[in-house]
């Protein structure tokens, strides 16, 4: 397998899915930092859609998609984050001190 992502009405329904679990635990203070952005540990803005704003959420995978392409629909990989920490990311490992 190449490590294209596969866009599908499941991996479409999968990420919303996140999103929403990421805005759910966002909304109780007692879960709150579990849907922080792991790459910089800030809060992720879930009032905006996804991906629309540098602080908005993004679905990051651990492993790179590109490297690992048979995890891309795993739950076990996916990540919140903020979009600007995910594109600054890239498929490399994260870079020390990256966001605030």
């Amino acid at each position: 397998m190449s490590g294209q992502r596969v866009t599908t009405r499941a991996w479409n329904e999968f990420r919303k899915e996140f999103f929403d679990e990421g805005a759910r635990l966002d909304a109780d203070p007692d879960t709150r930092h579990q849907a922080n952005c792991w790459l910089c540990g800030m809060r992720v803005n879930y009032a905006v859609p996804a991906n629309s704003t540098p602080d908005s959420h993004n679905l990051d995978h651990f492993y790179p998609v590109r490297d690992y392409p048979e995890l891309q629909h795993d739950p076990a990989n996916a990540r919140h984050s903020h979009a600007e920490c995910n594109n600054e990311r890239g498929a490399d490992a994260p870079l020390p001190g990256l966001g605030v």
